[in-house]
């Protein structure tokens, strides 16, 4: 009973954190959900009976009006942390299946460009949250700077942001998915000790708060 109570108030949660951002989703959830009941009830009733045409209508139903609301919910999701700084490390951060050791701010500028640093299969990959003309110099020092800690490893860059040539948050971690797999778990493991040596430009940098979405054009350049 203690979970159901749990469950229904995330989803009255996440209802009204969508609804602010789509204010007709009520509209938009039941109609759809309407729509596919209607289209699969009619034909099976007239052809088959009403008796099947419920039973396989109301599920359907259900399906697409959930699937549709978690789009949503998670677009919401996006909008609601997009320019914040950190946005980029908390989307990571909160991964399903999550394989990403993430340090975010390992270097900050006086206008809160950023740069967080994620070690994974692929190798580093430098993600930069601000303007590209502010951004490139601070990605190549950084680029520099990670290379001699670890001469060998697959570097990438990903600039996050809307401008053109940049990665739109809510594309992020597609995006980041796609980067090849080079390094194995022992290899991971020592990219990642020998990168706590350099240390966090930033080890207070605060990560968005709020929902965070659970489901990026990419700008890379592998070593």
């Amino acid at each position: 009973m203690k979970k159901i109570r749990q469950t229904l108030s995330s989803l009255a949660t996440n209802w009204s954190m969508t609804q602010k951002s789509y204010p007709r989703l009520p509209l938009e959830v039941g109609g759809l959900a309407l729509l596919v009941f209607l289209v699969a009830l009619l034909p099976i009733g007239f052809f088959i009976n009403w008796i099947t045409a419920v039973l396989v209508a109301v599920p359907a139903a259900l399906l697409v009006a959930t699937i549709w609301f978690s789009r949503r919910a998670m677009k919401a999701a996006y909008k609601q942390i997009d320019g914040e700084p950190g946005a980029a490390a908390a989307v990571l951060q909160s991964q399903r299946g999550n394989n990403w050791a993430v340090t975010p701010g390992v270097a900050v500028s006086r206008n809160q460009d950023l740069i967080s640093r994620a070690v994974g299969k692929p190798g580093v990959v430098l993600i930069s949250e601000g303007p590209s003309n502010r951004v490139v110099p601070m990605l190549a020092n950084e680029r520099k700077k990670t290379a001699r800690w670890v001469p060998d490893v697959p570097i990438y860059e990903i600039q996050v942001g809307n401008e053109a040539g940049q990665v739109p948050l809510a594309r992020l971690q597609k995006e980041i998915n796609k980067l090849p797999r080079n390094l194995r778990g022992g290899e991971i493991t020592e990219v990642r000790r020998r990168l706590d040596a350099i240390g966090n430009a930033a080890s207070a940098m605060p990560i968005p708060k709020g929902p965070m979405p659970t489901s990026a054009r990419q700008v890379r350049r592998p070593r």
